[in-house]
């Protein structure tokens, strides 16, 4: 059987990632692309490394026919989601790739993002999409709300160790270095190529970030009690890739078995031999996440890092990943590519 699949905001890096990944899948078809400011442009023009394949021309969103859809991807800005999606069919399954949706309560909603939810019924649908920790609700759900790509990757360090209570909870760093797509697509002076080239900054810097909404929701909700990490992320002169940092209290030998335990069955999470750490070079257009433990000069304090691309396993592979699950499909079609390298 041949899904029928609509991508809304095929015009942006992750809607042209969930191109190129579902062009490769045994069972997707692509019958639409919603993207309105490309409207009535070929993907040739619109992206021309995919000019070889034959997709439908992109369309205002409401001019997309959604009787024959069995999946929308959602690509669209942070607060445009919400209202589109609240304007889809009722029974369409979605699987939302912006943070409307990420956060539970609405009252957290509106202290991250600036302003009050504009569905919170289906707000509280909604079930957190990273596929490790939530297989089963991602299975039965309508609508799935795609993880931030930076908070993916310091949950897929954290989680267990949290889990497992093998850290200190008061004395989490997580220091981050993100590549450039992360920020999107559209056009801003500071990622002009002379303003970000031969250098990188931390931004948000004290608490600021958005991502720390959906690390106080996941870590607080695993330790039964508030759990507030330091978190800086950084934007690193690159085009793709996530590595973070997290320095930890809590015995190294333990801390790599808790992770041993959690991802030894995991397809895409590979745990790497203890000492031995990750680079985004090795993960590069894949949907796979590398995790690495050194123990640290000081005894008792340990050194985790992840590595993973944020266009494919921190963005569009997870999404996939996780439409895959909703159409009762095998998790890893489509994904199973090879990692780019040099």
């Amino acid at each position: 059987m041949t899904h029928s699949i609509a991508i809304l905001g095929a015009s942006g890096y992750t809607g042209a990632e969930l191109i190129r990944l579902i062009t490769g899948h045994s069972s997707m078809k692509i019958k639409a692309l919603g993207g309105n400011s490309k409207a009535g442009q070929t993907i040739a023009q619109v992206f021309p490394h995919l000019r070889h394949l034959d997709l439908p021309v992109l369309q205002q969103i409401e001019e997309i026919d959604f009787s024959s859809i069995d999946l929308c991807f959602c690509a669209l800005p942070h607060k445009t989601s919400q209202e589109v999606i609240a304007a889809l069919p009722a029974g369409l399954k979605v699987v939302d790739l912006s943070a409307d949706f990420r956060l539970r309560d609405p009252a957290a909603y509106e202290k991250w993002y600036g302003n009050p939810h504009a569905a919170p019924e289906l707000q509280k649908q909604a079930v957190y999409g990273l596929t490790e920790f939530y297989r089963a609700e991602i299975a039965g759900a309508r609508l799935v709300a795609g993880t931030g790509c930076n908070a993916a990757t310091g949950q897929y360090i954290l989680r267990p160790l949290i889990a497992a209570g093998v850290i200190d909870l008061d004395q989490i760093i997580l220091d981050l270095k993100c590549a450039v797509s992360g920020a999107g697509r559209s056009l801003k002076e500071n990622l002009l190529h002379a303003e970000l080239s031969e250098g990188y900054h931390g931004y948000a810097i004290g608490g600021t970030h958005r991502h720390l909404g959906e690390f106080d929701q996941e870590f607080s909700a695993i330790a039964g009690r508030p759990v507030h990490i330091q978190f800086t992320p950084h934007l690193v002169p690159a085009n793709r890739g996530i590595l973070a940092t997290a320095y930890v209290s809590g015995d190294a030998a333990a801390i790599h078995d808790a992770l041993a335990a959690q991802y030894s069955a995991e397809p895409f999470i590979k745990l790497l031999p203890m000492g031995e750490a990750p680079s985004t070079r090795h993960i590069r257009g894949s949907n796979f996440c590398h995790i690495g433990v050194v123990a640290d000069r000081i005894s008792g304090r340990t050194i985790v890092v992840a590595a993973l691309d944020n266009l494919t396993k921190g963005s569009s592979g997870q999404a996939l990943q996780n439409a895959n699950l909703m159409l009762g499909l095998d998790e890893t079609d489509g994904l199973m590519m090879a990692p780019l390298f040099p």
